[in-house]
């Protein structure tokens, strides 16, 4: 693993889930890390199983006042790091079934969400002369995924986000990248599996088997796989304006 010893990395999300392991996998490589969300309880027993050197802090990534005052409270610390996790799945639905509001909600998450914590911590970054930021988009969009439409939408704006924002700021030294799963094994996609059969009228275990045959392994790819793909995308120095698959084959 990569040694990031006297780096600060911020990952949003990271109260649980994939944020939680990829915060896990950060100050196991030495950073110091800031656990970013929404429910303060979450983020404090991250950062208490992660013991020195992890905080958590209370931001809603949609709000562009919470986002400043994450910068503000953290105007002494060099952040040099900035994961992009935070992000909603959305309705599981038809587009014609699905509201407006629903669909706003999934874009001021997974959208504007990224494009205010950049905004905030960017300008210090490029100050310096270095950073790293990796935005977490999805293989879904990439491939068809029927009655997801807000939720591929997002992430595919997050990848074109991700790649004129490299050309920006990697003159200056700044990475800026891309990393796209494939669907992760856990409560996530539980639900979706939940949602889908109830759509359909199958199983929870019928519509999960459907989803993983389209991967090339058979399967979907865990928590530690995508954190280790994070701590992989930082050692590679000349890794900028890159769209990363990691997703058993599903992509293929």
């Amino acid at each position: 693993m990569s040694d990031l010893t006297g780096r600060t990395a911020v990952v949003t999300g990271g109260g649980s889930g994939l944020g939680a392991a990829i915060a896990t996998a950060l100050h196991g490589a030495g950073a110091d890390v800031v656990v970013v969300g929404r429910d303060a309880a979450k983020l404090d027993a991250v950062a208490s199983r992660l013991g020195e050197r992890a905080r958590g802090l209370v931001c809603d990534v949609a709000d562009p006042a919470s986002v400043d005052a994450l910068r503000d409270a953290l105007a002494g610390t060099e952040v040099s790091i900035v994961v992009n996790n935070a992000g909603i799945p959305g309705p599981v639905a038809a587009l014609t079934d699905i509201d407006v509001d629903d669909w706003d909600e999934v874009f001021a998450v997974n959208v504007r969400g990224t494009f205010l914590i950049c905004r905030a911590f960017l300008p210090a970054m490029v100050a310096r002369g270095a950073g790293d930021v990796i935005n977490v988009a999805s293989v879904s969009g990439k491939r068809p995924l029927a009655h997801r439409t807000p939720y591929c939408a997002s992430k595919m704006a997050v990848i074109g986000l991700t790649s004129t924002l490299a050309f920006e700021v990697g003159p200056a030294g700044v990475s800026v990248n891309t990393l796209s799963p494939g669907p992760v094994d856990g409560p996530r996609m539980e639900r979706n599996f939940r949602l889908e059969a109830e759509r359909s009228g199958g199983t929870v275990g019928d519509a999960q088997r459907d989803f993983v045959s389209r991967a090339a392994l058979g399967r979907m790819v865990t928590e530690d796989e995508v954190a280790r793909a994070v701590i992989a995308m930082l050692a590679m120095p000349g890794l900028c304006g890159a769209d990363i698959d990691l997703s058993a084959g599903m992509i293929a």
